[in-house]
């Protein structure tokens, strides 16, 4: 009989404990603590733990606020109740140091509050309700200091005000949003400028995105989205501004290195700084670097911080003028030529002409080919570049060359696409680095090879085409005097 007694008693309290839980799920700033109190006395009456039932996400905004276009900020505030430990002041302090795992951990809110109930002699410490829903909830070393400091696990309620400031980002566009639709929070930072590529189901809620992406994240003055694909001649993309100033001159730091350029009309992508080190780490003081699609220097001028000679190229005018700027601002001027050519032309005119000298002397050369949507087709263009009868045993150049492939095998599509291009087979005498996702089903890989004599002193090139350039400039960055406005 005893045992049948018992299993009714464990069923009741379950079936109580599911009724406080739900009445504690409408957010009840009195039932809340009725139903963890009832819990915890269950626990030490029924011999078994009966776990109180927390709400998914308790600082959930209000329901109303879903479809909000416009960000009303008024509309996220409401009450909820947290438990709380009565402390006094006296080891204050101590107790909230060693409690700091279980404490509440909110934007903009306090973990200590006065205790309204009690002398200034005692204050209230706010605990997560996620992590604290009895006093049995505190493990061994949290509980061992509470006792050390004689301060009873005894739970207390607190009401406290939320509002849109003690909410994150994604917390916010969550509720916003509509249900079962991907919710996005996440931006590539440019200096003060946050970029995004908002899907077409996020479009209605934009500048609430914008707005609340500015908000959220320190040191943002300005919120833009991408409004088409990479695909005009200079690699730049159009874009709308969503929140905040119009102010597109940005100043980035990456690698110890500082950059500044209008970044509505340069290309930078920050998730590259990894790549960038790791191809400059190759470069060794007093090797040449052609680096042919240089934009405003991510690989051009730490190579030349690292005391290698630098010829730089971008056909973009804008690039060119900040390429030069940062060359100045980083004190390397000397240590790099700028050219504003196709890259093509860059290669057949400029680089052709230096690589003479560069191989009597048997010195190290590195070809830099960042354009991936396009780098792979320039291959061709090193074909007789040269002619053998003055140049054997020579150090040749090492290419790293960058593309985008959809393919299952990325890597053979590369070196078989490269293969192509430069009309000699790379398999086996390459080396091919992943570099990143950027979408689904398509990576971006460097290909790194020694470009092959067969290649580079062939008697009969085939004839390529060059694109159309602006008129071509050369130029140390000491040169030109005036920095980019």
């Amino acid at each position: 009989m005893t045992q049948i007694k018992r299993a009714r008693e464990r069923r009741m309290f379950r079936l109580l404990s599911r009724v406080f839980a739900s009445v504690r799920a409408s957010r009840n700033a009195v039932s809340a603590p009725v139903h963890l109190s009832f819990c915890s006395a269950a626990s030490r009456c029924a011999d078994f733990p009966v776990k109180p039932i927390m709400e998914a996400n308790l600082y959930r905004p209000p329901q109303e606020v879903r479809g909000m276009t416009s960000l009303d900020k008024d509309a996220f505030k409401q009450t909820i109740t947290v438990p709380a430990l009565r402390v006094p002041t006296g080891v204050l302090n101590k107790v909230v140091k060693s409690l700091r795992k279980s404490t509440i951990q909110r934007p903009g809110i306090p973990r200590v509050v006065q205790d309204q109930e009690q002398s200034s002699d005692f204050r209230l410490v706010l605990l997560d309700p996620h992590r604290v829903c009895s006093p049995d909830s505190f493990n061994e070393a949290e509980a061992e200091a509470l006792r050390s400091f004689s301060v009873p696990q005894e739970l207390h309620y607190y009401e406290l005000q939320l509002s849109y400031d003690n909410l994150k980002s994604e917390e916010v566009l969550e509720a916003v949003l509509p249900q079962g639709l991907d919710v996005t929070s996440g931006f590539s930072r440019v200096g003060h400028i946050a970029h995004m590529n908002l899907r077409d189901h996020q479009l209605p809620y934009k500048n609430l995105i914008g707005q609340v992406i500015m908000d959220k994240n320190s040191g943002i003055t300005c919120v833009v989205n991408k409004t088409n694909i990479i695909d005009s001649t200079y690699r730049n993309f159009k874009m709308e501004i969503l929140a905040g100033e119009e102010d597109m001159i940005a100043k980035v730091k990456e690698n110890g290195v500082t950059y500044e350029f209008d970044f509505s009309r340069v290309y930078w992508n920050p998730r590259l700084s990894t790549e960038h080190q790791r191809v400059v780490q190759l470069i060794k003081r007093g090797d040449t670097v052609f680096d042919v699609f240089a934009g405003v220097g991510p690989f051009a001028v730490p190579a030349a911080r690292a005391g290698a000679s630098v010829f730089a190229n971008d056909l973009n005018p804008e690039s060119y003028r900040w390429l030069q700027h940062n060359c100045k601002l980083n004190k390397v001027e000397s240590r790099v030529q700028t050219f504003n050519l196709d890259g093509r032309v860059f290669i057949q005119g400029p680089m052709k002409q230096e690589m003479p000298a560069l191989l009597k002397a048997n010195a190290s050369v590195h070809v830099v080919m960042n354009l991936p949507a396009l780098a792979l087709e320039f291959l061709d263009a090193f074909k007789g570049l040269l002619k053998q009868e003055t140049h054997r045993d020579v150090n040749l150049p090492t290419v790293h060359c960058y593309g985008f492939s959809k393919d299952d095998n990325p890597e053979k599509d590369v070196v078989q696409r490269a293969s192509h291009s430069v009309g000699f087979p790379l398999e086996g005498r390459c080396s091919v680095h992943f570099v990143r996702n950027v979408a689904p089903n398509k990576d971006m890989m460097c290909v790194r090879f020694t470009l092959p004599e067969e290649v580079l002193f062939s008697s009969d090139p085939e004839h390529t085409e060059t694109s159309e350039e602006p008129r071509p400039k050369r130029q140390k960055c000491e040169e030109t005097r005036d920095a980019p406005s």
